[in-house]
């Protein structure tokens, strides 16, 4: 089974438990991870009931991020992580947002760059655009995220600083 069928998976099952309207007002039966990430709606009930460790790990699996990211975005140390893990706990809402953030810019990132890797390379490189900070740096601020989605956006339409 590839990642992105149990990224599905873990998805459809999280909101097969209470199924949930999307933005059209019609009941998803088998919602995709690509369909979660394009409906804040269901993003934020996710949040506000906080992801569950397995969804995380997932989640971790197909971004650029190292475990040590991971802790500097959550504000998580690595053996706080590691409990949670162990205790397949859900994170708490701030976390959870993040967690989420980080699977829209990932998403959106390698849609711009069309590989994690080339996205992993520009995430740890000096960017003009962003006061020579890299963009991973930025990202642990809600106004950071914010400044590389806009640059990442520059960046799919031609727009260079």
């Amino acid at each position: 089974m590839t990642i992105e069928q149990k990224l599905n998976k873990e998805i459809s099952m999280l909101f097969k438990t209470s199924p949930e309207k999307s933005r059209s007002g019609s009941v998803k039966s088998n919602l995709t991870y690509s369909e979660f990430l394009s409906d804040k709606m269901l993003m934020i009930k996710i949040i506000r009931a906080g992801v569950p460790y397995s969804l995380f790990d997932l989640i971790r699996s197909v971004t650029p991020f190292s475990e040590g990211d991971w802790s500097a975005i959550l504000d998580l140390s690595l053996k706080s992580m590691q409990r949670y893990k162990k205790e397949t706990r859900r994170f708490r809402p701030i976390h959870s947002e993040k967690i989420i953030e980080m699977a829209e810019v990932t998403d959106l990132g390698e849609k711009v760059f069309g590989d994690k890797e080339k996205f992993k390379l520009w995430l740890n490189s000096q960017s003009l655009a962003l006061g020579n900070t890299k963009p991973i740096e930025l990202l642990q601020q809600s106004y950071g995220k914010d400044l590389v989605v806009r640059e990442l956006i520059h960046i799919e339409h031609g727009i260079f600083a």
